[in-house]
């Protein structure tokens, strides 16, 4: 290489970070906007879903996944023609299946002729990041929505926007806040294994119906948590969406879900409650075992809620899943936990169902 092209480059170098250093960027604490998805603010810091009552009553693994972050989304609006972030991730996860976006990126969305439309990821880099999701864009002022991590907390999130930009409170109530879906269930449901915490299956449902959907999936877990069912019944839910039972024995689901069942219709009494089945996983069409456990799973389910309908149990409905995930067996990291087609595919798929039951909620 020449000496000249050495010094064209050098040149060029400079060039770029003096323009990037013109921009100069001011950071404001993520703690002073709105910040959905979450049925409690009792909660051992900002970001995280499980309020402190269920510390000494939930099982540690329960307890830790309910410090992670997923379907939390922070709401904002700025005209600035970049937007950056810093955050601190609280666990610094990391999974073999499973893009670090999804683990503890955060991402972005604009709201665009009413629809929330994707602008780009925060890639982390470690448990300490910075970085910026988007820059050169029009300065017109519009409405964002930033999903924080699925499988990781946030402990400090900073939103950066240019110096002389506005950075102000929402105009916009999107999604719509009053009386949230509310879905429980597994490592599924908690966002195993979308590529960015947008594609988990409970933000994109929120974004169909135009509402807030509270995620309260936990991996490994779902197991009919009776401190979970009592969370269930804050803040008036339209629909409790029941995913649970790739995770549930026959035995457990038959010796704790009517106790599950009077808490919450205790508290909320005729709340509309769907019973997902298990989905046909692409594993379970070769693995035996796992083909049995889906079948038996499914029995047990119908079997119950037949016997909870009998028992006088009000506003219960129950879907089938053979075609949750398609036919093509595309839906899937593992064969059993979902990649982004798969929650898109399983989002649609019960997006029908639930604003049916929302309308009938809302009656």
């Amino acid at each position: 290489m020449t000496q000249k092209k050495i010094i064209v480059i050098v040149f060029f170098l400079v060039y770029c970070v003096v323009t990037t250093m013109g921009q100069s960027l001011k950071y404001y604490n993520a703690d002073d906007f709105p910040l959905i998805g979450k049925m409690s603010d009792d909660t051992e810091g900002r970001y995280a879903r499980l309020p402190l009552s269920c510390k000494e009553k939930s099982k540690k693994w329960v307890w830790v996944l309910g410090q992670d972050t997923p379907g939390l989304a922070i709401r904002f609006a700025t005209n600035s023609t970049m937007i950056a972030a810093k955050w601190t991730a609280k666990r610094d996860n990391n999974m073999s299946h499973m893009a670090m976006v999804g683990v503890k990126g955060l991402d972005l969305y604009v709201l665009k002729n009413g629809e929330w439309r994707y602008v780009r990821c925060a890639r982390p880099k470690g448990k300490k990041n910075e970085g910026v999701i988007i820059s050169n864009m029009k300065g017109e002022m519009n409405e964002y929505m930033l999903y924080l991590p699925l499988y990781d907390g946030i402990e400090t999130l900073e939103i950066g926007v240019e110096e002389n930009a506005l950075i102000r409170q929402p105009q916009v109530e999107s999604p719509v806040t009053e009386r949230p879906v509310v879905c429980y269930g597994t490592s599924i449901t908690q966002g195993g294994c979308a590529t960015r915490p947008g594609m988990a299956y409970t933000n994109i449902l929120s974004r169909m119906l135009n509402r807030e959907v509270v995620n309260l999936g936990f991996s490994g877990y779902g197991h009919l948590e009776y401190e979970i069912a009592e969370l269930m019944t804050h803040r008036n839910p339209s629909v409790i969406v029941m995913d649970f039972i790739p995770n549930v024995s026959a035995s457990m689901l038959n010796e704790r879900i009517e106790e599950f069942m009077n808490i919450i219709e205790d508290k909320i009494p005729g709340v509309q409650i769907l019973f997902i089945e298990h989905v046909p996983f692409p594993l379970a069409e070769f693995d035996l075992k796992k083909g049995k456990w889906v079948e038996e799973s499914n029995a047990a389910l119908r079997n119950v809620f037949q016997e909870l309908k009998k028992k006088g149990y009000r506003n219960l409905h129950y879907l089938k899943s053979e075609h949750l995930l398609g036919e093509d067996g595309e839906s899937t990291v593992d064969g059993e936990h979902f990649t982004d087609l798969g929650f898109y595919r399983f989002a649609k798929g019960i997006c029908p169902v639930v604003k049916k039951l929302m309308r009938q909620a809302e009656r």
